[in-house]
């Protein structure tokens, strides 16, 4: 039998008041334990190394951003003195205001044909120089060609029915002038053969049938020349005036038809209106296109001369007296910062904007010499390009010369 000494112990369960007492929190009077001690002064030497970090930052980003914007401002003083595309600026003027504003062209057309029709040809894409008169597109012509032929055959069945009446008058005159006093002269020699037997029939030398034929002889022969009388005198001022004027009429309606109906097949080709780059394309190959429609293109092309390009620029009211026209600009457009121009305000719009609380002013730019050239035409200025101009202080003498 085995020995009950050899089994475990039991642990003993604790009492209610044990387990109180090891709940307990240990006695404030005695000492922390040493594990903690140190940890609130890491965490603040820590917050101090980061603020002292944060505050380092902080002042080498401003030195930084003031270092960037003075060496911007010698960098565009610079450019402005020596850069491409510019002249110097004079060493009197300091920049008094600067704008943002958009490159816009001086004379922009809309190109549109004369006349309605499909295009059949077309001679142009974006970016092409033309000059005045160059072949643009072809539309359809056949009605126009039609009408045209039309006219023209109008016009010659007017011109001949003209003249039949008018080219060969002079000789219907003479010819109706000779048949009266012919008619006349006979007339005469028949009334003295009636005289003569008058005579001889009252002698009874003559037979009565005789007399009677002389008589009707000379009857008819003056009726004749009576007839051929008024034929001469209306040939000379009856209605034969009336006609021809009808017929003039009907002629000059013809050649006013033959004109319009030229003038229509002539605009079947579209040519271009002034010299100029082609801007925007807005017709294909098939396209129909009507000058006074609304539901189809109306229009081939955009195009304007890209040598006399403004800026359009709104000033606010509250900067608008720091600006006057005939005032020098430097412009420098935001995709080509080393291309500074310089240019001159041309004209200051004469109303406000409420809305904006703005006035609209335009700003010329001089295109150098070296950028006139076909292949660099629109090369840095193009329409529409977002660009910066600086206005250029004056001295009061410059401000009151120009009417300020």
């Amino acid at each position: 039998m085995q020995n009950t000494n050899d089994q475990p112990k039991r642990a003993t369960p604790l009492s209610l008041s044990d387990r109180v007492q090891s709940l307990r929190l240990p006695d404030r009077a005695g000492p922390p334990p040493r594990s903690g001690s140190k940890l609130p002064w890491v965490l603040c030497t820590l917050f101090a190394l980061a603020a002292v970090a944060m505050g380092v930052y902080a002042s080498g980003e401003r030195r930084t951003a003031q270092q960037s914007a003075e060496q911007l401002k010698e960098q565009q003083q610079t450019t402005a003195t020596s850069g491409p595309g510019t002249a110097e600026v004079a060493s009197s003027g300091k920049v008094v205001l600067e704008s943002k504003g958009n490159i816009t062209p001086l004379h922009q057309i809309q190109v549109s044909p004369k006349v309605s029709g499909m295009v059949t040809h077309l001679y142009f894409k974006e970016g092409d120089w033309l000059k005045e008169g160059a072949k643009l597109a072809d539309l359809e012509d056949v009605n126009y060609r039609a009408d045209y032929n039309h006219a023209v055959a109008a016009l010659q069945e007017a011109q001949q029915n003209l003249d039949e009446l008018t080219k060969y008058r002079g000789l219907e005159e003479d010819q109706a002038k000779a048949r009266w006093q012919e008619a006349e002269a006979q007339a005469k020699q028949l009334l003295a053969d009636r005289d003569r037997s008058r005579r001889l029939l009252s002698g009874n030398s003559l037979a009565e049938r005789d007399w009677e034929q002389a008589d009707a002889a000379y009857q008819a022969m003056a009726a004749r020349a009576r007839s051929l009388y008024v034929d001469y005198d209306l040939l000379m001022h009856g209605t034969r005036d009336i006609r021809i004027k009808a017929f003039q009429r009907r002629a000059d309606q013809a050649k006013a038809d033959l004109v319009k109906a030229k003038w229509n097949l002539d605009n079947c080709t579209v040519v271009a209106p002034v010299s100029g780059t082609i801007l925007t394309k807005k017709a294909e190959l098939g396209n129909i296109v009507n000058p006074i429609a609304f539901n189809i293109s109306a229009s081939l092309c955009d195009m304007a001369d890209l040598l006399e390009l403004e800026v359009d620029l709104s000033i606010q009211e509250r900067d608008i007296s720091k600006v006057f026209v005939g005032q020098k600009c430097r412009i420098r457009p935001d995709a080509y910062p080393d291309h500074v121009y310089d240019g001159e305000v041309s004209r200051m719009m004469p109303i406000a904007d409420r809305a904006k609380g703005a006035v609209s002013v335009r700003v010329k730019v001089n295109i150098p010499d070296k950028e006139r050239d076909e292949q660099k035409r629109g090369r840095w200025l193009k329409p529409e390009m977002g660009v910066i101009v600086s206005f250029l202080g004056t001295g009061e003498k410059d401000r009151e010369h120009h009417g300020r």
